[in-house]
């Protein structure tokens, strides 16, 4: 978890902005008329070591660049800071897609700022070591009563920008980050009896792990796998799978062969993560260790929801993730909504988790992983983890509410707009290719345009890119495919690619 940099969680004066945010949230956020100013910091405030096993992970800071939508409010505006300068051409694309709005209109309420620096360090921390660009920040802010500031995830710095810029934020208080940590996910899931994986939470060392690893085993001797997992690992790269040596249950001292073979027997989901660095990490983090849990049909749904600043609680849409990597450990996209057939029930065991964490005092959006598996024709949800951030089911549904002005009915399953039409999408944050490295941002939106691949605000559907500042170095971007059903936003994800892979060998 981060630490905190000297600054009291119980602040009083932090208390107060959140007070006065309270106050305010009826007057601003019920009125699309209404003067307000949102300050957007997308930083990864993560542990550095396990972000670096992300390609481009500085260029995750324009996966927020979906609020700019909030700009078809004719007096909002927005305040967006990044590590390094956005290109022109992708804020263009941005303002391009604003309904109902002129691009110069929007043009006028945004206001782009940039540290000018690409080190690894989170962007927060970057900001914090610059009080003229705070001072920058806070001359953009029209009526710090009426401003706020939007995070991807909220730590003690962010605590400390907000302090400095006086203004609120919308998100979880840092007092109450356990409460997301893979020790408290498990501890919030058991007071609320919910199903969820067999395991031991609060190990902080080896031996614990070893030892909680033989009680997985002698508790289900069939047990194949088990999930070595951080407390503040983040996308699944900072889990381990554990592989149980054959017949270890009748070795005379089977603590001992796993404390023998752990290394061994342990694959590290992360690349560029050896074995010694992360458990120097778990062991100053903490973590748990439960069973992988099989199954011959099996899916990893996802609920996403908000308490906002009045303590009420919502469920904001399901999707299914597609996972990749190790086991399936590591998040690389997802399909909105979720299966019918179960996205009413996860979405209920989510409301029954969001109730109790509003009672905890949470504030903001925050989502709720489950491995659901089906047997004899009835699906059965395990509880994974709460995720207290944004996450990568965020910016999907964002960029399709803003586009559609729709909304998500959990108790029907289904996305519904003013015309009474359907929308589903398929999203990913890992479109990776060699091939595409060199393709610069005109090359994407001009590839794009000639192939009729675009997002159409008269069919509203199609695809929309993010993270596009990464393409050219990394061969990597997002995509959110909007079609009437999940195939034909399967099928534009498809036709994307293959546009993709032949214009990027045409020349």
């Amino acid at each position: 978890m981060m630490q905190k940099p000297g600054i009291d969680h119980s602040n009083h004066q932090y208390q107060l902005l959140q007070q006065r945010f309270a106050e305010q949230y009826p007057h601003i956020f019920s009125n699309d008329l209404a003067e307000k100013t949102v300050v957007v910091i997308p930083s990864l405030t993560l542990d550095q070591k396990i972000l670096k096993a992300l390609q481009g992970v500085q260029f995750y800071e324009e996966r927020l660049l979906c609020l700019l939508m909030l700009l078809r409010m004719p007096r909002t505006r927005v305040v967006y800071v990044t590590s390094m300068p956005i290109d022109e051409i992708i804020i263009d694309y941005y303002l391009h897609l604003l309904p109902g709005i002129t691009g110069f209109h929007a043009r006028q309420r945004l206001t782009l700022l940039s540290c000018y620096d690409a080190s690894k360090i989170s962007l927060t921390e970057k900001i914090l070591a610059r009080p003229r660009l705070i001072q920058r920040i806070k001359s953009n802010i029209k009526g710090p009563e009426l401003a706020h500031l939007v995070c991807f995830n909220e730590t003690y710095y962010e605590q400390q920008l907000a302090l400095a810029l006086d203004i609120p934020v919308y998100g979880c208080d840092p007092a109450l980050l356990y409460l997301g940590t893979k020790t408290g996910s498990r501890r919030i899931f058991k007071k609320l009896n919910l199903n969820l994986p067999f395991g031991i939470e609060n190990i902080h060392s080896e031996t614990e792990i070893a030892s909680a690893l033989l009680q997985l085993k002698r508790n289900q001797p069939q047990l194949q796998k088990a999930v070595i997992k951080m407390n503040d690992g983040f996308s699944g790269d900072g889990n381990a799978i554990f592989r149980f040596p054959k017949s270890l249950l009748e070795e005379t001292n089977p603590l001992a062969v796993i404390q023998e073979r752990l290394a061994q027997q342990t694959t590290i989901v992360a690349e560029g993560l050896d074995y010694s660095s992360f458990m120097q990490k778990f062991n100053s983090m903490g973590g748990i260790v439960e069973e992988f849990i099989e199954g011959q049909i099996k899916e990893s749904p996802s609920v996403q929801l908000r308490i906002n600043p009045l303590g009420e609680s919502e469920v904001i849409s399901t999707h299914d993730q597609v996972l990749g990597g190790e086991s399936g450990q590591v998040f690389l996209g997802a399909t909105f909504p979720a299966n019918p057939e179960y996205t009413y029930e996860i979405a209920t065991i989510g409301k029954k988790v969001a109730d109790e964490l509003q009672q905890q005092g949470v504030l903001g959006r925050f989502g709720i992983d489950f491995i659901s598996v089906k047997e004899d024709n009835t699906w059965k949800h395990y509880a994974i983890e709460i995720n207290l951030r944004k996450g990568g089911t965020t910016h999907p549904f964002l960029m399709l509410q803003f586009l559609t002005d729709g909304m998500f009915d959990w108790q029907q399953g289904s996305y519904q707009m003013p015309n009474g039409q359907t929308r589903c999408y398929f999203a990913s944050d890992n479109v990776v290719n060699e091939k595409y490295k060199g393709l610069s941002p005109q090359d994407l939106i001009d590839i794009a345009h000639c192939n009729r691949i675009q997002y159409d605000g008269v069919t509203q559907c199609g695809v929309t890119f993010h993270m596009i500042g990464a393409l050219s170095q990394y061969g990597k971007l997002g995509m959110v495919c909007i079609g009437r059903n999940i195939a034909e936003a399967q099928a534009y994800f498809a036709k994307t690619i293959e546009v993709l892979d032949k214009e990027s060998t045409r020349f």
